[in-house]
């Protein structure tokens, strides 16, 4: 019952939030003056938590967080760096194609899609890969076929391997939560895997 609250609680303040993000949008034109949502924007900040989009919301927050630091080096700042990695992980959850395949131990995921796609898929599957390698309950490998790239990730431990098959490649690709520290370091100009 409890768990009912809070869902109906959460929907309504996300519905609440949907709708005064849209009444605050009605009336935007092409020539309007962006501080005349001064007033409505301290109305609105507390309520909503994202931008608009989400590659220019992780833009939009990384460029307030950036602005907010008197330390900023802004020789090093590179925007779009970080906004070509947002369009691949667009690319990588909207275009990838994937076929899994159910192991005893895990899963192995085959993904392929159009030229820039595979490109992309040979930039962040290894990449990730060695972010989930870091845990040692499981065994991770990528490799490189002619047609894209293949994720496999096994594991000796039986509540793991649900774990694994559960995710499957998305939700292995999205899991290790260290995306926003990555993200930053990208802005900042500085290795993004080094950290």
């Amino acid at each position: 019952m409890r768990a009912k609250i809070i869902l109906t609680a959460t929907v309504l303040t996300g519905g609440a939030a949907f709708a005064i993000a849209q009444t605050s949008h009605t009336g935007h034109s092409d020539g309007m003056d962006h501080s005349a949502h001064q007033q409505e924007q301290v109305m609105t900040s507390a309520a909503l938590s994202e931008p608009g989009q989400g590659a220019f919301a992780a833009l939009s927050e990384v460029v307030r967080v950036l602005e907010a630091d008197p330390n900023t080096d802004w020789a090093q700042v590179d925007l779009g760096g970080l906004r070509a990695h947002l369009v691949d992980m667009d690319r990588l959850v909207m275009d990838t194609v994937v076929m899994e395949t159910d192991l005893p131990d895990g899963t192995s995921a085959i993904a392929a899609g159009d030229a820039d796609t595979i490109a992309t898929l040979r930039r962040m599957v290894p990449a990730h890969a060695a972010q989930l390698a870091r845990d040692d309950r499981w065994t991770v490998a990528s490799t490189e076929t002619s047609d894209g790239i293949e994720l496999r990730v096994t594991s000796e431990i039986p509540a793991v391997v649900a774990r694994i098959k559960g995710l499957g490649f998305f939700g292995l690709m999205a899991s290790q939560d260290h995306h926003r520290e990555h993200h930053f370091f990208m802005a900042q100009g500085k290795d993004a895997h080094g950290h």
